[in-house]
């Protein structure tokens, strides 16, 4: 697996061989132009995410002679890329060998290859490409009692493949996957966000007034648990007694929990989708609406736009007011369940590496 610097340790992790390609990092990316200029991001959804699609694409362009290096070494006969992993299609077809696009959550893309297009146009022309080359297979990941919830997509979803949580592989701890007796546990996680929120890259805040939001949940007997960076961790331990805080190995923790409240990263969400635990969403950009929308419609999860909030109401009070109504309602848990055996009833990894195999095949 080819991947930039800064995910190599993760990819290792999780037992794969990894190759380093670039030192950028995509937060910087995202955050700062090439002169060094703090960006200031789109309020739009469109325009948003096709500035997400940009900055992959500026990660692209870093990548691709590294990668076509690499296979003057080491030849592939299948090249695979996720949703937003620009390097993958234009290296496959440079190389005239298949390319499988593989979805890693649930979100349309349409707009981010817009965006993306925009920046890899020198590229393409390079190529002799006149746009993104289409993938020869699409794995999508999205469950089919979702699918009629989101905005129509351009892909095809030639291969459904069923979503399995992974981390970094770590020593556990027994809370970690055992439920607390006699009481409800929340998780609570900013997924890579949270990095942003105490390590400042761009003029980022706080997603959630987090001392006051887990003291209403502890006086509901609830335990708490946050997700988070150890050097995020160690800042917020002081400020948050009562809650277990760092890191948390969500394929094992999800499972055990009865509700997960997050920013609607595409990860988190599925993770809490595969685990079948209700979700609330606090989303700040279209991204996470999309995914907010989705699950409410299913029936699996709620949506709270804090920013809408009216000068007078308290976010920590109605966040919490919101996870108490879930806890207390079992058709979230009951449409949760549901949405995870929808998600285990398709094609297992190993299934579709048969089809991929015979896509390499000679």
């Amino acid at each position: 697996m080819a991947a930039v610097e800064s995910v190599t340790d993760d990819i290792a992790a999780v037992g794969i061989p990894g190759v380093s390609l670039s030192k950028v990092v995509l937060a910087e990316l995202m955050h700062f132009d090439d002169a060094g200029k703090v960006i200031d991001l789109p309020r739009g959804p469109h325009e948003l995410m096709r500035h997400v699609g940009r900055s992959y694409a500026r990660m692209a362009t870093t990548e691709f002679d590294p990668l076509l290096d690499l296979t003057r070494d080491w030849r592939p006969d299948v090249v695979v890329g996720g949703t937003m992993s620009y390097a993958a299609g234009l290296l496959a077809a440079r190389l005239g060998v298949p390319h499988v696009r593989q979805t890693w959550d649930i979100a349309p893309h349409d707009d981010t290859d817009e965006g993306a297009e925009e920046v890899l146009r020198p590229l393409l022309k390079r190529l002799g490409l006149a746009a993104l080359p289409s993938p020869g297979l699409h794995i999508e990941v999205c469950p089919p009692s979702l699918q009629p919830l989101l905005p129509p997509s351009a892909a095809p979803a030639v291969q459904p493949m069923r979503w399995i949580s992974a981390n970094r592989q770590r020593r556990l701890a027994p809370w970690m996957y055992t439920r607390p007796a006699g009481r409800r546990r929340v998780l609570i996680t900013a997924g890579t966000r949270a990095q942003l929120i105490h390590e400042p890259i761009g003029p980022v805040a706080p997603l959630w007034p987090l001392r006051s939001l887990v003291k209403r949940l502890t006086a509901m007997d609830v335990e708490v648990l946050i997700a988070a960076p150890e050097r995020a961790a160690e800042q917020l331990r002081p400020t948050l007694e009562g809650a277990r805080i760092g890191w948390i190995p969500l394929d094992v923790a999800a499972p055990t929990c009865d509700l997960m409240l997050h920013h609607g990263g595409g990860i988190t969400a599925m993770a809490g989708m595969s685990a079948g635990v209700p979700q609330l969403l606090t989303p700040e950009a279209a991204y996470g609406e999309i995914i907010g929308r989705a699950l409410s419609g299913f029936g699996s999860g709620r949506m709270l736009r804090t920013e809408q909030l009216s000068p007078g109401q308290d976010p920590a009070e109605e966040i919490a007011a919101c996870c108490a109504e879930m806890l207390a309602d079992p058709v979230y848990a009951q449409r949760a369940r549901a949405l995870a055996d929808d998600i285990a009833a398709l094609p297992a990894p190993p299934e579709v590496v048969r089809t991929l195999a015979a896509m390499g095949a000679p």
